[in-house]
């Protein structure tokens, strides 16, 4: 058998996220459906992780065990095939039994939001009333995540996960000239359920003044998971960035065109 590994790119507004699940559409049923339709006979595809509903994904990737080598027009049919929130970027040969999901070392996301509505955006940023958000706080609470590793009072279902310990490496805040977007983004070695989207709606309330930094701390502190965690939109969250010690492939760019505005210098940092 021989190993490939898979880049994409989607947009998740209509789909359950990445994994297959029953009476439900997702990015995983979509690629076993097309990929049987090529090779007819079931091809499972393994990713490198789970995505929300609504949840988009500028760069993920998924491996496939084939029989024979691919040829080279494979992702031309394939993006043909797949529906238009869908696209292949790359398929790379690998050597032995690299594994989409296990040998993947960091990953990185971004929220992004607006403070006005905007009918362009509506389904790949997350709208709230941000007037007033004060910055300076959000950024003292976003020092503070780098310093704790356990995470599991920011998690919808902690025990459903062996660990709750994730090594957070970096967290940062942007925004745009006009101040009326922001940009969220967190690296880590791994994410727990919905930790991204419950820390994000916490640094929101914080910017907005309902909630403290001190309070976020002891929340973070305590290790203890509140019986209902409050999430931020799925639309503003991407997984933006894989990196394997095997494969460093760059997210393309293009695809965040119309978050950036267009322009080099859109988005400032913190």
């Amino acid at each position: 058998m021989i190993r490939y590994f898979f880049h994409i790119a989607y947009n998740g507004a209509n789909y359950r996220g990445w994994q297959r699940q029953s009476k439900v559409i997702t990015i995983q049923e979509v690629f076993e459906d097309r990929l049987k339709q090529v090779f007819k006979s079931d091809i499972p595809c393994l990713g490198c992780g789970r995505t929300d509903a609504g949840v988009h994904a500028a760069q993920y990737f998924f491996h496939v065990d084939l029989k024979s080598e691919i040829k080279s027009d494979l992702i031309f049919i394939l993006n043909k095939m797949l529906p238009k929130d869908i696209s292949v970027l790359d398929i790379t040969k690998m050597e032995g039994e690299s594994h989409a999901q296990f040998d993947a070392t960091e990953r990185t996301y971004d929220y992004y939001t607006h403070s006005e509505k905007d009918p362009f955006l509506a389904d790949l940023s997350s709208w709230y009333f941000l007037e007033k958000i004060d910055l300076n706080e959000i950024k003292k609470a976003l020092s503070i995540i780098p310093n704790y590793s356990d995470f599991r009072a920011f998690c919808k279902t902690p025990d459903r996960h062996t660990s709750t310990i994730c090594n957070v490496k970096s967290v940062k805040l942007f925004f745009n000239p006009k101040n009326n977007r922001f940009r969220f983004q967190f690296t880590s070695n791994k994410f727990l359920k919905s930790m991204i989207r419950i820390i994000v709606y916490k640094l929101l309330e914080i910017g907005k003044g309902e909630l403290s930094v001190k309070e976020f701390e002891n929340q973070l502190k305590s290790k203890e998971t509140p019986k209902y965690n409050n999430l931020a939109y799925p639309q503003g969250l991407y997984l933006s960035k894989i990196t394997y010690p095997f494969l460093d492939i760059e997210p393309k760019e293009e695809i965040f065109d119309i978050l950036l505005n267009g322009t080099d210098n859109f988005w400032q940092e913190i």
